[in-house]
């Protein structure tokens, strides 16, 4: 399953951000590379805050340095939020938006275009469209964004929300779904070439499906998934909004053991006035009471969640009710963020908590984090865990946590191996004989 290396003049294409972007920069480099495009560098940028664009263009004059004549073309989220900061950079040929960086006829025009005037135009430099005119979400069947042998699948793009923190919908565009009998053929197709596991992805993976017809939900494409692809050994969701989560998505949490006991949650604050200044739908209530009714269906389950530390006019007591949620939801795996403004968002117009605050509240959820998540791993030794063996015998556990096996089981194994310590934040064991 693993790829040949590209030849030397083949498209190069360097990601930031997150997941879904990671998954969209392998489609970008199938197509560059099939439309013929040589010589290029492609930067699929991240917009989520100031730091991360700020990086984006660190990258950028990084890259044209070490790779004089190389054509650069600059794509992502970033370059859909501030496409004339980037068409601005005398290093860049090209801005493109979210919306063509996966249109192979895109890539094609661009690798026709070889001619020494490429990019010098300024009406040719930007190939920019309103990302909020894309209704239609293509699947983009690649043979999956894996390390080897997991493998993530887009099935939902967008975002109709409007958190007050997050300029992604204006990165993203609204809501947009692949259709169900699409993702189960690129399923399908996945676990036939070797693939164990299947992430779902999206930008607000629980949206999916109300722009389908017949208004399907979340918990109805996994089951479908599961149904029809009955070699699937794990199937795991990414990041879902507990508030979106629907009765049928809950059922298959509870009784289909193929669905991984792993949920990822973006719950963001602990603090219900927080949560209303950030334009959330749920209030801390609602998400302690998803917490509460999922264990019960799934006592195996771990939960995890995002978490911002420092969100403007957060006072000391609401920062205490974020700490505070974490034992109260039971959390386990923490991904926590001191609050960065965001340039053309409402929150970056709010009373702003000091820079030394939100980092040391950010230490302070992540120390709680750890204790828990180093409480769980220390509870499982001595247990018999199944692990998906992903590269030099390291690999997750059905509840996501990651293991070294001593002596390594080869790549692409699914084996039951019993844990004997914890080292640096992971388990360590060795097969069963």
């Amino acid at each position: 399953m693993d790829k040949p290396p590209p030849s030397p003049d083949a498209p190069r294409v360097v990601t930031l951000g997150c997941r879904l972007n990671a998954y969209e920069g392998a489609v970008i480099e199938r197509h560059a590379a099939e439309a013929g495009l040589r010589d290029a560098i492609v930067v699929n940028t991240c917009a989520v805050t100031g730091e991360a664009v700020r990086q984006a263009r660190q990258t950028i004059r990084r890259l044209a340095r070490e790779n004089p004549g190389a054509r650069l073309v600059v794509t992502g989220c970033a370059a859909q939020t501030e496409p004339e900061t980037f068409a601005g950079m005398g290093e860049v040929d090209l801005v493109l938006g979210n919306a063509e960086k996966v249109d192979p006829l895109e890539w094609r025009r661009i690798a026709g275009a070889n001619d020494p005037d490429f990019g010098v135009d300024a009406a040719e430099k930007l190939r920019v469209n309103d990302i909020m005119q894309v209704r239609d979400l293509a699947p983009h069947m690649i043979d999956g964004l894996s390390e080897r042998t997991r493998a993530f699948v887009q099935v939902q793009n967008g975002c109709d929300h409007r958190c007050t923190f997050c300029i992604i919908p204006y990165g993203r565009g609204n809501s947009r779904s692949v259709p169900t009998g699409e993702v189960v053929r690129q399923v399908r197709r996945l676990v036939e070439a070797g693939h164990l596991e299947v992430v779902l992805t999206g930008v607000d993976l629980t949206s999916w499906g109300p722009d389908l017809p017949g208004s399907p939900r979340l918990g109805q494409l996994v089951q479908a998934i599961l149904i029809h692809v009955p070699d699937l050994p794990r199937l795991r969701l990414s990041s879902i909004d507990s508030i979106e989560a629907d009765p049928v998505l809950l059922e298959a949490i509870a009784s289909e053991p193929r669905l991984m006991p792993h949920l990822h949650l973006s719950l963001q604050s602990g603090d219900d006035m927080i949560l209303k200044r950030m334009k959330r739908r749920h209030l801390r209530g609602d998400a302690i009471a998803f917490c509460e009714a999922v264990r019960a269906a799934r006592p195996d389950i771990v939960l995890g969640a995002d978490i911002i530390a420092g969100f403007p006019t957060e006072t000391d007591a609401m920062a205490e009710n974020s700490l505070r949620v974490v034992e109260e939801c039971g959390l386990t795996f923490l991904h926590v963020f001191p609050y960065s403004p965001r340039k053309g968002t409402p929150a970056a117009k709010m009373p702003q908590v000091p820079v030394a605050v939100r980092k040391e509240r950010a230490a302070r959820l992540r120390a709680a984090g750890a204790a828990r998540r180093d409480a769980f791993l220390a509870s499982r030794i001595g247990r018999v865990e199944r692990v998906l063996i992903e590269r030099d015998g390291r690999g997750h556990t059905q509840q996501f946590a990651e293991m070294r096996l001593d002596p390594p089981p080869p790549d692409g194994a699914l084996v039951e191996a019993r844990v004997e310590r914890v080292e640096d934040g992971r388990l360590v064991g060795r097969c069963l004989p």
